[in-house]
């Protein structure tokens, strides 16, 4: 019987989330499995992988093939290099304190690495946030200019239809005052 690791999904549609099995590789993708050794959630950034890395090893050990997928997933765990270690025990290259020390500095630079990116983009999120918001407070600034050279050049014109109106009574008052001496000095005249 031949054994795959493999992806076995569950999840709603478009937002997949998927089992990591032990399974018959005669199974179908989402049938009957040995044995559930974790989750991984692509839709989270970076994704979200949960494996029980000991598990996976035994399995690794025992003869399972990994799909492509998993074993991507299985290497960026550290599982594959942990197994790589093993075989080197196992065949005498090293010694276990000397695995155990090369797969404790890979784990510690590959935690800082994850780390730094989890911090890398959610400074990338901050920094892109404080931008939009200067960007609508330009924005709003702009509006407010607008309406404030609206409103004054209302002012203005209103200012200038005023003094226009002033300027047009005051000739206006002025032309029936000389109509009417002429006209009572008609009247004058007849009497």
């Amino acid at each position: 019987m031949a054994v795959k690791i493999r992806l076995a999904r569950r999840g709603r549609k478009k937002m997949a989330i998927y089992d990591v099995v032990v399974a018959d590789a005669r199974a179908p993708r989402d049938g009957r499995f040995i044995e559930k050794i974790g989750s991984y959630n692509p839709n989270t950034d970076p994704a979200t992988i949960h494996i029980n890395n000991d598990r996976a090893l035994k399995w690794l050990l025992n003869g399972a093939q990994p799909t492509d997928t998993v074993k991507a997933m299985l290497s960026y765990r550290g599982v594959m290099l942990k197994k790589h270690l093993q075989i080197g025990v196992q065949k005498g290259a090293i010694s276990q304190e000397q695995a155990d020390e090369k797969f404790q500095a890979w784990l510690t630079t590959k935690e800082q690495a994850i780390a730094a990116k989890v911090d890398s983009i959610s400074q990338a999120k901050d920094s892109a946030k404080q931008a939009a918001l200067a960007a609508e407070a330009a924005k709003n600034q702009a509006r407010l200019d607008a309406i404030k050279k609206r409103e004054e050049d209302a002012a203005a014109a209103v200012a200038a239809a005023e003094a226009e109106a002033r300027a047009a009574e005051a000739p206006a008052e002025e032309a029936p005052a000389t109509e009417e001496t002429p006209a009572s000095e008609e009247g004058e005249a007849q009497a």
